[in-house]
């Protein structure tokens, strides 16, 4: 009987973009994990460690025998990059010796984690193979930060994007749609559109906050006026977002399962074009084609 070389401590994420990657586990859970909007590692078994290195190498050197060769790796779990870069250096290291054809290396990275890395050792991790780090933006109006107990705020999260481009690393950025419920709508749209501009990420992507687990965990920090956007609500906070961003060449995705309308663009170019798909699904319903309620997911 086959059995896949590495053990996973269920559930494991990765991002849709490394759905043919090698997911490697250099952590367990979040080093955070306190986000209220967030229920990736809120069970027991996903508290948040580091994994020894040997049980690291082990890994591997299991994949290698029983793969040969991956052109791309995922290092999971929630943020590898918590670890000091002298641990992702040794690991990016045993990657390239274990996979000689090995074109990339991926990671999530929390905004919060980049803070005692220089640019300096962002450039040594990009060429030991480090190739992409994806960030949750989420927001980027302070007030949303705030109640969701982000732990980041703007300038932190400008910061990390910032170190980002600097090194030369490919940044990918996702943003929730619906964060900020009706109230919040507007400044966490445009808040969110001026930190983008500001960081110009290469890669931009919305999902639409969900709740598998229901609201009670999010309402109790976000506050009695949370209120959920219905689906016109998203559409006209997604058309308040893409008026204000000014992107020079910026892959656009908002494509995700959790999305009712999927939008697809490279932004500036493509903005007018995205502008008028949304513009329709609100004054037209019926006249583009959404994701049925059954299909969406996390």
């Amino acid at each position: 009987m086959y059995s896949f070389p590495i053990e996973y401590i269920e559930p494991v994420f990765r991002p849709p973009s490394e759905a043919k990657s090698l997911i490697l586990p250099v952590t367990n859970g979040c080093s955070w994990n306190q986000c209220t909007f967030c229920e990736m590692y809120t069970q027991p078994q996903k508290k948040f460690r580091a994994r020894k290195p040997a049980d690291v190498r082990a890994d591997i050197e299991k994949a290698a025998k029983a793969f040969g060769s991956v052109p791309r790796v995922f290092l999971a779990d929630g943020d590898a990059m918590v670890l000091p870069t002298r641990r992702l250096l040794e690991i990016l290291h045993e990657l390239k010796e274990a996979f000689p054809g090995l074109q990339r290396v991926s990671s999530y990275c929390l905004p919060r984690n980049l803070a005692k890395k220089s640019v300096e050792d962002l450039i040594a991790l990009r060429e030991a193979g480090l190739g992409i780090l994806y960030v949750g933006m989420e927001s980027g109006d302070d007030e949303v930060l705030r109640r969701i107990n982000k732990g980041e705020t703007w300038e932190s999260t400008r910061s990390a994007l910032e170190k980002i481009k600097q090194a030369g690393l490919t940044s990918s950025v996702m943003v929730l749609n619906g964060l900020g419920g009706k109230t919040l709508s507007r400044q966490h749209a445009i808040n969110t559109a001026t930190l983008c501009n500001e960081t110009q990420p290469d890669f931009l992507s919305t999902l639409v906050v969900s709740f598998p687990q229901g609201e009670e965990r999010f309402r109790e920090g976000f506050g009695d006026d949370f209120e959920p956007l219905d689906q016109r609500g998203l559409f006209e906070e997604i058309q308040v977002f893409l008026e204000h961003l000014e992107l020079e060449n910026t892959t656009f995705r908002s494509d995700h399962a959790s999305n009712y309308l999927v939008l697809k663009g490279t932004l500036g170019q493509d903005k007018q074009r995205l502008l008028d798909q949304v513009n329709l699904a609100i004054t037209k319903p019926g006249a583009v084609p959404l994701r049925p309620e059954s299909m969406r997911g996390l």
